[in-house]
């Protein structure tokens, strides 16, 4: 589930394969905004699918000209981003 609230897009629940096509096709909720951060926070469950949908969302934020950074990434996100060789190329909020 994704819900907004201003320039954040807090994620919540599973980010899997059964989850991630209807997020795809949502896509990221912009708004007009020119900076973004998406809040994994409440993110219970990953998978690779979870890496596919962060790169889809960066190629369209930059696309759109936005800002986009992710905040809160769970550490088995990030361990899957690392194995793919990717975790470099996603943005990370600066730490608060």
């Amino acid at each position: 589930m994704i819900t907004r609230n201003g320039n954040t897009v807090q994620v919540s629940g599973s980010l899997t394969m059964a989850t991630v096509s209807k997020l795809y096709g949502s896509g990221l909720p912009p708004q007009g905004a020119s900076s973004l951060v998406v809040d994994l926070a409440q993110v219970e469950a990953v998978d690779s699918s979870a890496v596919s949908l962060m790169l889809s969302w960066l190629r369209e934020a930059q696309h759109n000209n936005i800002n986009l950074c992710f905040s809160h990434v769970p550490d088995n996100l990030s361990s899957l981003a690392k194995l793919y060789g990717v975790a470099e190329s996603l943005p990370l909020c600066p730490a608060e």
